[in-house]
């Protein structure tokens, strides 16, 4: 049989519904400017645990006029500072983005390798070697590099944080600019990956010498000590000091225990708000959001970090730290938003990772809880295979929960990879506090749909993560030497350590909430659909418009 097509001799009718569809795609509207705002280890539950203390121009606003989810996990372990920056901007996993630790074992040179380490570049901005560094190890694409591949480079994006990785990983390959903080010069510095010498306006604000400013004040609270009543007491045995520090106790004597580098500054007040410093700087220096193109910042504020894992998240010291990130986020809002106009600047807020309660509290309370030294681990492996095959050094590392077996050694015996690598298996879960263990053959075999495994899968990347890996019993981590017996640290799969919040605010943002399950990953492909370009080539996220009606 033939068919035979013929023109229509007239135009079909276009429906109202059609219509409107066409005129959506032919007025496209985006923001000038999308600003992204990291807080390293920030719990879910620190937006709403200091409600009371906080402004109404920060978090509240934000809350209150924005978008909340408030149920956004992040997918893999480990949850880590490098692999949760990564995941924001590249809507991937550790499984895909190659991120799979602030630093991973690399068996063809027997070394660790930093997550952007970068020896073919060099610092720009101080003679220390704080610059060599570069997006390099990352293999998949940015939602901020694909706004520059989308604008044909017209788009600008410049990363922020004190933090080599909390800026270069968001800026992404193409971005022109990433700015961290060199302790040993006191300056923002970069690499020439991005280019060859400081902008003037990074230039200018490192002549005010702010963190001789900074570090020359005392850290009082903000608010009358007896107001922190959300925390502990000042001093408790599982707090930790700051360095040359006695007691961890308000106040701080900072010009005291300055040593000679500004290594201080990321632990106290000052390193927030240079932070905001600099990203406004940024923002007027480099014009952004003032160009037909949507421009891109990413703020990271790294000093909860450094203050959790010094003092724990019961602290004074924590909650006076988030109280003053409150109202340092509340001014960077104002300032963008007068200098951009408001309306025109998209915003969103997250964080990288949570934060486990200091086992030595939650013992007080009789909740099981405790620190796995990671010696004991590793030579409790070495002993056991040379038992089992004969003496050698079996285990070349082991970091981030992952055992690396000596694959030359396990070759030149003629045994099984797979073979060894379940007796660990088998062996290591009869350490307490070893819950689960899991060997690298399996997860290139096998695939789990939910639970603890399926986030190991995800946070696997076969070159860079080890032959086996273990999994911790809630509410334990894993410290080093003797342990870890004051502060806090992150890296598990359990929901203090992946419960992070996400908040939209700004442009094209209407009041809400939602406790739909969402991911971390789903931040870049809504971002990706909200400016009509590609999301990251890695992106395993979806977009969230659909519950933010």
């Amino acid at each position: 049989m033939i068919v035979v097509l013929t023109a229509c001799t007239k135009p079909a009718q276009i429906t109202s519904t059609e219509s409107q569809t066409s005129t959506a795609f032919t007025d496209l509207n985006r923001p000038k400017l999308v600003v992204g705002i990291v807080v390293d280890q920030m719990r879910y539950d620190y937006l709403y645990r200091y409600w009371d203390k906080y402004s109404d121009n920060g978090f509240k606003r934000m809350l209150r006029k924005g978008f909340n989810f408030k149920n956004t996990q992040y997918s893999y372990v480990p949850t880590y500072t490098a692999p949760g920056h990564a995941s924001i901007y590249t809507g991937s996993e550790p499984a895909i983005n190659g991120i799979v630790g602030n630093s991973w074992y690399d068996r063809t040179t027997g070394k660790v390798v930093y997550c952007t380490e970068d020896k073919s570049v060099k610092t720009v901005g101080s003679t220390s070697n704080a610059g060599e560094m570069s997006p390099a190890n990352m293999v998949t694409t940015t939602i901020t590099d694909e706004l520059r591949l989308a604008t044909n480079m017209g788009s600008k994006v410049i990363g922020v944080s004190l933090k080599d990785r909390g800026s270069i990983l968001p800026a992404g390959h193409l971005g022109n600019g990433a700015y961290w903080f060199d302790s040993e010069s006191g300056n923002w510095i970069t690499s020439t990956f991005y280019r060859k010498d400081l902008p003037a306006w990074v230039q200018q604000f490192n002549q005010q010498q702010y963190p001789n400013q900074y570090l020359s004040q005392v850290w009082n609270t903000l608010l009358p000590i007896e107001q922190y009543i959300e925390s502990t007491a000042d001093d408790m045995p599982w707090e930790g000091t700051l360095s040359g520090e006695s007691k961890p106790v308000f106040p701080h004597n900072l010009p005291a225990i300055r040593k000679k580098d500004f290594e201080l500054l990321r632990s106290t007040p000052g390193g927030n708000t240079i932070t905001k410093d600099f990203a406004l700087a940024a923002l007027k220096g480099e014009n952004l959001g003032k160009d037909k193109h949507t421009d891109f910042l990413t703020v990271s504020f790294s000093t909860p970090d450094y203050v959790g894992h010094t003092f724990g998240p019961n602290s004074i010291e924590a909650q006076d730290i988030f109280i003053r990130l409150d109202r340092e986020i509340g001014e960077m809002i104002d300032e963008i938003e007068a200098e951009v106009g408001a309306g025109n600047v998209l915003f969103f807020l997250t964080s990288d990772h949570g934060a486990a309660h200091v086992p030595a509290y939650l013992t007080e309370y009789k909740v099981p809880a405790g620190v796995s030294t990671s010696a004991v681990i590793r030579d409790s492996v070495d002993n056991f295979l040379s038992k089992l095959y004969g003496k050698g050094a079996w285990v070349e590392r082991y970091m981030n929960q992952n055992i690396y077996l000596n694959r030359k050694l396990v070759d030149s015996k003629k045994l099984s990879l797979g073979e060894v690598q379940q007796r660990v298996a088998e062996y290591v879960i009869r350490l307490s506090p070893v819950e689960r263990a899991v060997t690298g053959s399996s997860l290139a075999t096998s695939s789990w749909s939910h639970g603890p495994l399926a986030r190991v899968e995800r946070g696997y990347y076969p070159s860079r993560s080890g032959d086996v890996v273990l999994i911790l019993s809630p509410a334990w981590f894993e410290g080093y030497g003797s342990g870890r017996p004051t502060g806090t640290t992150h890296g598990s799969y359990s929901n203090y350590d992946t419960h992070v919040p996400l908040v939209w605010y700004g442009w094209n943002v209407k009041p809400g909430e939602s406790s739909v399950e969402t991911k971390v990953a789903d931040i870049a492909p809504t971002i990706a659909s909200w400016l009509y370009i590609q999301e990251p080539n890695g992106s395993v996220g979806q977009p969230l418009q659909q519950y933010m009606k």
